[in-house]
């Protein structure tokens, strides 16, 4: 299963913060392939969505992105000049 770091964590808490009832809200992963997703906030997850929570971050992946992100960290880049977040994937250890 998808895991976050606690940087992932972190980002997508207060991303999901600052949306109107953000308790049962996420991260929505949609998946393509192995290098494109679209990514959105929701206020819930689909009914078919696994949904990962790390230390109170909620993300919601679609059928296509549970298969292809299963071995997968999930990771966030913050530009510290213009606070620019970027998630990026990395391959869990053996």
């Amino acid at each position: 299963m998808l895991t976050l770091t606690d940087t992932a964590s972190t980002v997508v808490k207060t991303i999901v913060s600052q949306i109107p009832n953000s308790d049962t809200a996420g991260v929505r992963i949609q998946g393509g392939d192995e290098t494109e997703f679209v990514l959105g906030v929701v206020p819930t997850p689909e009914p078919d969505d696994a949904v990962v929570e790390t230390a109170g971050a909620r993300v919601f992946l679609d059928a296509t992105a549970a298969q292809v992100l299963d071995d997968k960290i999930l990771d966030a880049l913050i530009d510290e000049e213009g606070g620019v977040v970027r998630f990026a994937i990395e391959q869990q250890a053996a």
